[in-house]
């Protein structure tokens, strides 16, 4: 497998030159300054892929090319939208970069409650409390049918998430409540091209704006979206050479009374069956998909690794209450070794196809750790934890190469 890392450009505080001494093959990256729904002009992808090509990398994929709102939602533009859409496609293959990422979640990326959970050795990671993140949703956000949504998921858990939030209410400050604000829908996704900015001065206004648009959209309206969206670009897909790969939702359920529509085995498959496409295909995050109990990430990656496109080697740890947190690459729900074994034997079955014969893969979310916290790096996107991560994967790799009788392309650095 290709090793990758996620780059934000020449702005980021991790350099093409670090990256270049641990090992990084691949650049995973996207045009983070233009805005939300406007074209990738060729100019601007030739300039960054010339970038990277300097420090002898290669733009392996874009993560991501935004899907506006509109198109998810189905709004008066959609069909301009979508044109955009086609046309910064076309502007990235003839540029060379065939492999796209890209996510259908509603108004959220991923999300979180806590950037900087700490763990027993002593680093920080990512964390999710689904009593913190009903209570933003109640007392913060107070969206309408909040609380009855909440008694209804926790009776599906077995747990009393109303009761936890009434107890958090007599003990939350509103610098709590910033806090909170501000790890759910600002600092995990104004970094990615989002909807809301960290210069956004009433983020919580503008969050129940863009939440509005999808009153009365079900699962079933998104699903139709989605379908129509990839019978769009597909006959794109197939003039120039590209792969999607849709990232599942993260994390894996319904939140915020928004329908989510890539979060287990059943909606893979009929991602998979509605739109046959090879073309059309899986950003196999080991990560996202580990913080849901249901899914097996195993079974999951066996049984899609041919629709696979781009790999996101993570994995979650899931407490008895049903709160997470990421784990260590070696740790957690996802078992990285075995799904490297899995990958590899995909990627050895691709050799003849010069655009996929490399299958990029790509830690993620590692912990902070060593001072990583004092170079203000994005949330989830330290270097020296994602680093660790490297290594630990790396050595994974190096295992699984030889067991498979695959070359083992580190020893290029002595050549």
């Amino acid at each position: 497998m290709e090793k990758t890392w996620r780059w934000f450009g020449k702005k980021d505080k991790i350099t093409l030159a670090m990256l270049k001494q641990i090992g990084v093959e691949g650049i995973v990256t996207a045009l983070h300054d233009v805005p939300l729904g406007q074209v990738w002009t060729r100019e601007a992808i030739h300039d960054l892929k010339s970038y990277i090509e300097q420090h002898g990398m290669r733009w392996s994929v874009v993560e991501s090319l935004p899907v506006t709102e509109t198109i998810k939602y189905g709004g008066l533009d959609r069909d301009q939208q979508i044109e955009v859409y086609k046309q910064s496609l076309r502007n990235l293959s003839a540029e060379g970069i065939h492999t796209i990422c890209y996510n259908f979640m509603p108004v959220l990326d991923w999300a979180r409650t806590d950037l900087e959970h700490p763990n027993p050795n002593g680093t920080t990671s990512l964390y999710f409390s689904w009593a913190q993140f009903a209570y933003f949703d109640i007392h913060i956000l107070k969206r309408d049918g909040a609380s009855d949504d909440w008694r209804k998921r926790g009776e599906e858990m077995h747990r009393d998430i109303l009761g936890e939030v009434a107890k958090l209410k007599k003990s939350m400050t509103a610098a709590d409540d910033m806090r909170l604000v501000e790890n759910i829908i600002v600092k995990t996704q104004g970094f990615v091209s989002g909807n809301i900015q960290e210069d956004e001065a009433r983020p919580v206004d503008l969050f129940r704006q863009l939440l509005a648009h999808y009153k009365g959209i079900d699962k079933d309206q998104l699903r139709k979206n989605l379908r129509d969206f990839l019978n769009a670009i597909m006959p794109v897909s197939d003039e120039c050479d590209l792969y999607m790969c849709v990232h599942p939702d993260d994390p894996p359920f319904p939140i915020l009374g928004l329908p989510r529509i890539i979060n287990c085995d059943e909606d893979i498959q009929w991602l998979m069956e509605t739109v046959p496409n090879p073309r059309n295909g899986l950003t196999f995050c080991a990560g996202s998909l580990s913080a849901g109990a249901h899914n097996d990430i195993t079974a999951l990656a066996h049984k899609y690794a041919e629709r696979t496109w781009f790999v996101h080697m993570r994995s979650c740890h899931i407490f008895p209450n049903g709160d997470f947190t990421e784990a260590s690459h070696l740790g957690g729900r996802a078992d990285l070794i075995e799904l490297m074994k899995i990958f590899e034997q995909e990627e050895m079955k691709r050799k003849d196809n010069p655009t996929t014969r490399l299958l990029p893969m790509r830690v993620d979310h590692g912990m902070t750790m060593l001072g990583d916290e004092k170079q203000a790096y994005n949330a989830g996107y330290s270097f020296l934890g994602r680093m660790f991560a490297m290594g630990q994967v790396q050595g994974v790799m190096a295992a699984v190469d030889k067991q498979l009788g695959k070359i083992n392309r580190q020893q290029e650095i002595y050549e």
